[in-house]
């Protein structure tokens, strides 16, 4: 399987800022979207070995995208689509800074502990991903909610990744 090559990736970086508790990217590290990183074939079996072969994060589940406001203090997340298109919502429904995409089968989405996200509208049915976290971390479920002010400070000392999650080394070998 041959991914886009990193000079022609199309990518979005946002910096989402803070909306009530949800702290977004106050972390210092963007929301970043690779558009059509894997080809229109792809599968989710093929996007897990590829996973497994940069060795960056590691393959938890396939689903969808939770229809209501969400982020995690605990680790970041790798989300890729393999199967329809949707309306994504990042940063918080009813935050003015939000960013809104529509995500289809072959983005990629690099999403900073603390970003709040949550599906909006299903355009193509299913819409699936493969989400993906750093070895050893896993996912809280926060809210934005004043109980959740001790492991929102925590975001700060997560680090990013060494290594592109996708891409690894930066080779277009991949």
């Amino acid at each position: 399987m041959r991914l886009t090559p990193l000079s022609q990736l199309n990518t979005t970086r946002r910096h989402i800022q803070a909306h009530g508790l949800i702290p977004n990217t106050s972390s210092c590290h963007p929301l970043v979207i690779y558009h059509s990183a894997f080809p229109p074939t792809v599968t989710a079996t093929d996007i897990e070995s590829h996973l497994r072969h940069i060795d960056v994060v590691v393959p938890a589940w396939r689903y969808t995208m939770y229809s209501f406001d969400h982020f995690h203090a605990t680790t970041h997340e790798v989300l890729c689509v393999y199967s329809g298109q949707a309306k994504l919502c990042f940063g918080g429904e009813t935050n003015p800074d939000r960013v809104l995409i529509n995500a289809q089968k072959g983005d990629v989405i690099l999403l900073p502990a603390g970003v709040c996200h949550r599906l909006l509208e299903e355009l193509e049915k299913p819409f699936m991903m493969v989400g993906s976290y750093p070895h050893e971390k896993r996912p809280d479920m926060c809210y934005g909610i004043e109980t959740e002010e001790e492991s929102i400070r925590k975001i700060a000392d997560l680090g990013w990744f060494e290594t592109d999650p996708i891409y690894g080394g930066g080779s277009d070998d991949n």
